[in-house]
């Protein structure tokens, strides 16, 4: 029976408000749905009558359409579906359906040879595995890609109609990098896809590039009153021509690119090439060279990543670059990854020996973010580079980067009681080529902060009465040194003698104790970390080669004041870590 388009609306509204368990529908509400529907599709008024709504009731219960619909009236008036999970867009197909749909198949199939129906390929083998699906009862033999929890899909259907309508957008957004959502108006121009995530293709202003939004950012659209925006030199047959998946850029020329896939990716890459540009340039017995004419961006580069140890980039030297450095820093995530075992082993060798050492605790990358905070500080602030004290007071944003997952754990380990109480930043250039002698760090323990001459940076120990015996105070307080640069002796290496930290030596003892020991030289990778305890004989050596030895030196406590207040309530310095 042929059914035209308005009726089809029809069911299609009735259906949908019949879903709706949570109303009440009358004929007069299933009447003035239609007729609102009607409206939306055709863009005037269309009158419906009470007798259409009834035929079309009584034609969905029927089986003329295949769709038998369990409709019932209750209390004489209302009308419900009696089964809750039903609607129509669940009906099977009728087999005089599903014969002609078979027909409507193999006359499509026989489109996919000529380039003008290229695209009908997909959406033909979509037909015959649904047709199959449907006349056997058996299970799909096809497995089409699809991820049904994808979020932002469900604006999909919204946002065509905007672009078909051409009508601005109002959009709610937060990227990934954003720290909170953002509204603003866009003027969408295409929905595309790619590696079955979709995106918004438009632009913001008039005088703004094109650009593209994630829809699973996507929080809120709604219609704007603002006039659409049409951009006349937005081509989609050229936008992406040289570039792969989304992020385009209309002001970068395309670079030639060769890479060189070795003899067991080849196959995967030459039968599915990385883009239409894609030659081949040479081959030997142990891979195969291509070329690519393509900008470089974000998806070209996870596209050589995807291949891993399979591929290898010649050029241009940046993206070489690039990739090399994001091979290292993937291979660092696995290098700091710090087991159960290594944090007691280090634990008590900091109880028994005085210090401990921990490569890896930071990746290269948070080094590299270290660095560079400290060369803009010094950069905009008329300070000497070789040391500065009150490090997380004078830059906070240091937090972000030295607090992370591996620094709480090591930290927990040994005090889970520990607050920070001193930050300090040292810089051994071989400009500033200075170096301390054999000498123990005695920890003091007062209340405050006593100004004396001749004392301008620290508190006078002399006379000073402690509220807790030394040896108690070194039990419950440890300092940590992170590395910024490799360190090793020849660079000034900090050198420590094993097991001094057990008492507090008088000078001849030191003396004696350091002309008679072999003490252990503190080699460190940048990112790795030394700990001490308080007392621990210690010297280091003036540099001898023309590199940087970066230190911040971090001391943690975990002991009470008298009062009862810890020294990380009473001073805005001391960053509580639990």
């Amino acid at each position: 029976m042929a059914v035209n388009k308005n009726a089809l609306i029809r069911y299609k509204t009735i259906d949908k408000c019949l879903q709706n368990q949570f109303r009440q529908w009358t004929l007069n509400d299933l009447i003035e749905a239609v007729s609102d529907a009607l409206y939306e599709y055709e863009g005037k008024d269309v009158d419906v009558s009470k007798r259409t709504v009834q035929l079309d009731l009584q034609m969905m219960r029927s089986d003329k359409l295949g769709y038998n619909a369990p409709i019932v009236v209750y209390d004489r008036k209302f009308y419900k579906y009696e089964d809750a999970e039903y609607s129509i867009t669940n009906s099977p197909i009728s087999n005089q359906d599903l014969s002609k749909l078979s027909e409507a198949v193999s006359f499509l199939k026989q489109f996919q040879g000529f380039s003008h129906f290229s695209e009908l390929g997909s959406m033909v083998q979509k037909l015959e595995d649904h047709v199959y699906t449907q006349k056997t009862h058996e299970k799909s033999l096809i497995d089409f890609e699809k991820n049904d929890n994808l979020k932002g899909i469900e604006f999909l259907d919204q946002l065509y109609q905007f672009i078909l309508k051409k009508e601005a957008i109002e959009i709610t957004y937060q990227s990934f990098k954003a720290r909170k959502e953002s509204t603003f108006v866009f003027h969408g121009y295409l929905l595309k896809e790619f590696r079955n995530r979709w995106f918004l293709i438009g632009k913001r202003q008039k005088n703004e590039g094109i650009m593209n939004l994630a829809l699973d950012r996507i929080i809120t659209i709604r219609k704007s009153d603002n006039p659409y925006i049409l951009d006349s030199n937005f081509d989609i047959e050229t936008f992406y021509k040289n570039a792969i998946g989304v992020s385009v850029s209309p002001t970068l020329e395309p670079e030639n690119v060769l890479l060189y896939v070795n003899h067991k990716q080849a196959p995967y890459v030459l039968t599915k090439p990385f883009h239409h540009s894609q030659k081949e340039v040479s081959r030997d017995h142990f891979g195969v060279t291509i070329s690519l004419d393509v900008q470089l961006n974000f998806e070209l580069e996870k596209e050589i990543l995807g291949l891993g140890e399979g591929i290898k980039v010649i050029a241009p030297e940046r993206l070489k670059r690039n990739i090399k450095e994001r091979l290292y820093d993937a291979v660092d995530t696995y290098e700091t990854e710090i087991n159960e075992k290594s944090l007691r082993t280090i634990s008590k060798r900091l109880e028994h020996k005085g210090f401990g050492i921990l490569n890896h605790v930071f990746t290269k990358r948070d080094i590299r973010k270290l660095k560079t905070r400290f060369d803009t500080y010094f950069k905009n602030h008329n300070e000497q580079t070789f040391g500065m004290r009150e490090v997380l007071l004078k830059m906070p944003e240091l937090k972000e980067i030295l607090f992370n997952k591996n620094f709480k754990k090591l930290i927990k380990s040994i005090d889970k009681n520990a607050f920070l109480t001193k930050a300090i930043y040292f810089d051994k250039s071989p400009k500033d080529n200075w170096y301390v002698t054999w000498h123990q760090d005695v920890p003091i323990n007062v209340l405050e902060k006593i100004e004396t001459d001749g004392f301008s940076a620290w508190t006078n120990k002399k006379g000073v009465i402690s509220v807790r015996p030394t040896q108690e105070i070194s039990k419950n307080t440890f300092s940590m040194r992170i590395h910024l640069d490799d360190t090793t002796i020849k660079n000034g290496a900090l050198k420590v003698i094993p097991g001094s930290h057990n008492k507090h030596l008088q000078p001849e003892e030191i003396k004696l104790i350091s002309e008679n020991s072999i003490p252990f030289v503190s080699e460190i990778a940048a990112g790795g970390v030394q700990l001490l305890k308080p007392l621990l004989l210690h010297a280091s050596s003036e540099t001898t080669v023309q590199k940087r030895r970066r230190v911040l030196h971090l001391e943690f406590s975990s002991i009470e004041l008298p009062n009862g207040l810890s020294y990380a309530e009473r001073e805005d310095l001391f960053v509580n870590l639990q």
